[in-house]
């Protein structure tokens, strides 16, 4: 299982050298405010939703000092706005009173923040402080389990045992092209087997799609020919820049990415 394990991570490699953090951001209160905001919606609706936000509040600060029902404005794109405004006033205003205005890059101390657990720690530690993590949202849990990695449903216990199969240099990149994968081609209901280019590695071909016509039309985003999830990606995304909130999805990539801020 470890051979095989990583023998896919090598493949996922090749297939997406690309593979980056899909949420836009700037600095490490950005990443982490963004990632708070991810949670039961899309990346993509969250970077639609970061520009105005951090416009008004660009540091801790500053968000400490909102007006409660201002900030659930900005976010209720977003879904669960109140919840999601209470972190982040909470989260900003240790930030303010506790680290001195700065994200830490401990994760002892970022789990002491409101709303943030040890997948938006791991987030912000992998692609903020360069801090080797394994992330386990959604995507990443349906994967390993798919692969026969785990038989965990705890996100910790996941964390855990995925750990133990690689190095901690992979850990954060891992993360990325497991996901990718799960959001491009190894869906959760309708896996495109018959498009996956790790088909021969796979304990469960055959779940999804097998025809390979079929299942071309099942790939998503830069796979599909379809723009990402981020307005600003990284300069070698093969794909579209994803349109700016209330732009047309068809809009011309040139023109989302004239709309988009410059991001990390």
């Amino acid at each position: 299982m470890v051979r095989r394990a990583r023998r896919i991570n090598r493949e996922l490699a090749e297939i997406y050298p690309y593979a980056h953090p899909e949420l836009d951001f700037r600095n490490p209160f950005e990443l982490l405010v963004a990632t708070v905001l991810s949670a039961q919606t899309t990346d993509l609706r969250v970077n639609q939703t970061t520009p105005a936000l951090f416009a008004a509040y660009p540091t801790p600060e500053d968000m400490a000092a909102a007006v409660p029902e201002d900030l659930e404005e900005l976010i209720r794109p977003t879904g669960f706005f109140r919840a999601k405004a209470r972190s982040l006033l909470g989260l900003s205003q240790a930030l303010r009173d506790d680290f001195g205005g700065n994200v830490p890059g401990r994760i002892e101390d970022l789990v002491t923040l409101p709303g943030v657990g040890r997948k938006t720690a791991n987030v912000v530690l992998g692609n903020a402080f360069g801090v080797p993590g394994i992330t386990v949202d959604t995507h990443f849990g349906r994967l390993v389990r798919r692969w026969k990695w785990t038989e965990q449903e705890d996100p910790e216990k996941v964390e855990a045992e995925i750990c133990a199969i690689f190095p901690k240099s992979e850990w954060t990149m891992l993360s990325h092209r497991v996901v990718f994968h799960g959001r491009r081609i190894c869906h959760s209901r309708k896996p495109a087997c018959g498009a996956c280019p790790i088909a021969p590695l796979c304990p469960a071909y055959g779940e999804g799609e097998t025809d390979p016509e079929k299942a071309k039309k099942l790939l998503k985003y830069e796979k599909g020919g379809q723009p990402g999830q981020r307005l600003s990606p990284p300069p070698d995304y093969p794909g579209l820049p994803a349109p700016p909130l209330g732009a047309d999805p068809a809009a011309p990539a040139d023109a989302a990415a004239s709309a988009a801020p410059t991001a990390s």
